[in-house]
């Protein structure tokens, strides 16, 4: 959803369009609910299943404060690790669904980058060089 975090713990107005994608995924909760009901032989796992949710807006501080946002409306405590390189989650069970709002920290996506092979033969530089990450999309990362 596109809207605006503020100190105040409210969101600006959401933009039409966001409406519509929100509609559609509370529309297929609810059809994904009422076929599982109705079929139980499809298997689902014992346990439950979380829904999460990544901030991917503004910096670190605009991010947490998003999660700081939905916690109060979730009346959940804010797990913080991001003092031992974590993320800062907030998260509440629906009997064993689970909701999970998640900001990774910058340093955090950047770091765990670098241990992943296919982020390897990303540039994280802004001032590399253009035709070598061309190359890179054009030949899957072997240029």
């Amino acid at each position: 959803m596109t809207a605006s975090p503020e100190l105040t713990g409210q969101t600006s107005l959401p933009v039409p369009g966001d409406l519509f994608a929100r509609h559609q995924v509370i529309t297929g909760l609810r059809a994904l609910a009422d076929f599982l009901e109705a079929n139980p032989c499809v298997p689902v796992h014992e346990y439950g299943d979380t829904v999460d949710f990544f901030v991917r807006e503004g910096d670190d501080a605009t991010s947490a404060a998003r999660v700081d946002q939905v916690a109060a409306l979730l009346d959940v405590p804010v797990a913080d690790d991001r003092p031992t390189g974590g993320h800062y989650i907030a998260s509440k069970s629906f009997g064993r669904i689970a909701y999970r709002i998640v900001h990774v920290p910058k340093r955090r996506r950047y770091k765990s980058g670098t241990r992943d092979p296919y982020f390897n033969d990303l540039d994280l530089d802004p001032d590399a060089d253009m035709d070598r990450s061309i190359d890179r999309d054009r030949y899957g990362g072997f240029a």
